[in-house]
């Protein structure tokens, strides 16, 4: 390929000749070349008006060894250095933990104990357990693929690992409209939650004593949309990882908050833990379909784990995994402590009567909101909303990522300042649009994140085949096998029992009036 080196240890190195291409000097001048983006370009990439000095290095591996046959594959990438995601690469565990744990606990964690009321106690907590287990399985898989010591490559984005392993076309099909859901779909959704509990946190300060006339709710959008656009200014991933703390920490406090004012206030009056049953076969089996869709949408964040990751440097003796995996465990450990109490208090003090819509924050303020105090009532809608914003820029990252590729593709340079300011607000706004003019988006979620959760628990299982080519037969070839079919028959009833939702109950259309 033209214009693109190869490093071997045995082979001198030669420079095709073509335009100078300018790069920020801390991309071209990496302690490694792994820290560096490794994919495959037709662009060679030096400092502009210098003449390029690159030497062999030195490794303190044997001749044969995996990483030394991946780094005479390893090319470099200039459009990478350039873009949100992979801008900066001095990532680390701590960082990791951040953006994992602001992007694996959302709102929809508060709807668990409804699952709970179609499974009952017993078949609850096992297939939230299995659940668990199977979503931090599929996260050790991602982490694993994100770097290949067959060909040298990071895939630093979601897309990349599917085309690289289905092939572009097949990806495209399988993986393309999941990943846009999961990061444009989840935005709108956050506009929605955090319009919404805006105007609960309005109330719980006023107290009906303010004499001003309050926002109305689509104004709440428009203000919620208003502080996450100016928020997504930070140029990439690594700039916001002091807001992912942020987001990790309220995420943390607010689900904390709720189910301990739950349990703290005991059951409420007539509770019962009896399993709903529904009136006919057909409607008792979908509503075990529509719980089990309840338990796996409670866990979020895969389609950007590959991209948290693409933040951190990389070489020889300090693989990126292993500080991955580290801030992994550290987030997913908090995730467990807020999601078990969650759904296991949250049944225990609602049973039945938990509300199908908002879940534990819609039960708090329904069965507590006069007893408890507003301080704690406040807060905990503080801190929906404060998590919200943050959970937006991380989720909104990948779509910013693609949107700058175009110009930086295009152009070979980075895009200016004021350009990329102008490309996110209009992402923002335009997320703002879709809650106005469809607010029954939710009402769709089932339908629409059954064909979004192969990404979650299938496709890492598929891919880690493909790429390591496990013996057949073995133990590990059978587990992903397995998993990775369930995880497509799992999305195809939630697709069907979805259909089934609003073919029977319907679905209140209402374009522009939202409520």
């Amino acid at each position: 390929m033209g214009g693109v080196n190869e490093i071997g240890s045995n082979k001198a190195v030669s420079v095709a000749t073509t335009p100078p291409i300018s790069a920020p000097p801390s991309q071209f001048h990496s302690p490694s070349l792994s820290r560096s983006p490794l994919l495959a370009s037709d662009d060679h990439i030096q400092p502009a008006n210098k003449t390029p000095r690159i030497s062999t290095p030195r490794f303190g591996t044997p001749l044969g060894s995996p990483i030394r046959r991946a780094l005479q594959l390893t090319r470099l990438d200039p459009h990478d250095a350039w873009l949100p995601i992979t801008e900066s690469r001095n990532g680390n565990a701590y960082y990791a933990a951040f953006h994992t744990l602001c992007s694996g606990i959302g709102i929809q964690a508060l709807v668990l104990p409804v699952a709970f009321t179609i499974l009952g106690w017993t078949w609850g907590i096992i297939t939230l357990t299995l659940a668990f287990i199977w979503q931090l399985y599929t996260l050790y898989l991602l982490v694993q693929l994100h770097e290949s010591t067959e060909t040298g490559m990071r895939y630093s984005r979601y897309m990349q690992l599917c085309s690289a392993t289905f092939g572009e076309k097949l990806a495209k099909w399988l993986a393309l409209f999941p990943i846009m859901y999961l990061s444009g779909g989840t935005c709108v959704a956050l506009i929605i939650i955090g319009g919404q509990t805006c105007k609960m946190f309005f109330d719980v300060i006023c107290g009906g004593m303010c004499t001003a006339q309050p926002p109305t709710i689509v104004e709440w959008f428009l203000i919620f949309t208003s502080a996450a656009v100016l928020l997504s200014q930070l140029p990439n991933l690594n700039s916001i990882a002091g807001v992912s703390l942020i987001g990790a920490i309220t995420a943390f406090g607010y689900c904390t908050l709720i189910w301990v004012v739950s349990v703290i206030e005991g059951r409420t009056e007539g509770v019962s833990y009896n399993p709903v049953r529904g009136s006919t076969e057909v409607t008792r089996i979908f509503d075990v379909f529509n719980t089990l869709g309840i338990v796996s949408f409670a866990f979020r964040g895969h389609n950007l784990i590959l991209e948290i990751q693409a933040t951190m440097p990389s070489d020889e003796k300090h693989p990126s995994s292993v500080p991955m995996w580290k801030g992994v465990k550290i987030a997913y450990t908090l995730v467990a402590m807020c999601l078990f109490p969650l759904a296991i208090g949250g049944y225990w003090a609602y049973g039945q009567r938990i509300p199908e819509n908002g879940g534990m924050l819609t039960a708090l303020f329904v069965f507590h909101g006069k007893g408890t105090s507003q301080f704690i009532l406040g807060l905990t809608s503080l801190f929906v909303i404060i998590n919200a914003l943050s959970s937006f820029q991380i989720y909104g990252m990948p779509t910013f990522d693609d949107m700058e590729s175009v110009y930086v593709k295009k152009k070979k340079k980075a895009l200016p300042w004021w350009f990329r300011a102008i490309l996110r607000a209009m992402f923002g706004y335009g997320c703002f649009f879709v809650a106005v003019a469809i607010p029954f988006l939710a009402s769709l979620a089932g339908l629409v994140g059954g064909i979004a959760l192969p990404v979650t628990l299938a496709y890492p299982c598929f891919m880690w085949l493909k790429v390591k080519k496990p013996k057949a037969f073995t133990p590990i070839w059978c587990l992903n096998w397995v998993l990775g079919l369930l995880g497509m028959a799992l999305s195809g009833v939630l697709v069907a029992a979805g259909i089934y939702v609003i073919i029977d109950t319907g679905v209140e259309v209402s374009f522009f009036d939202p409520r």
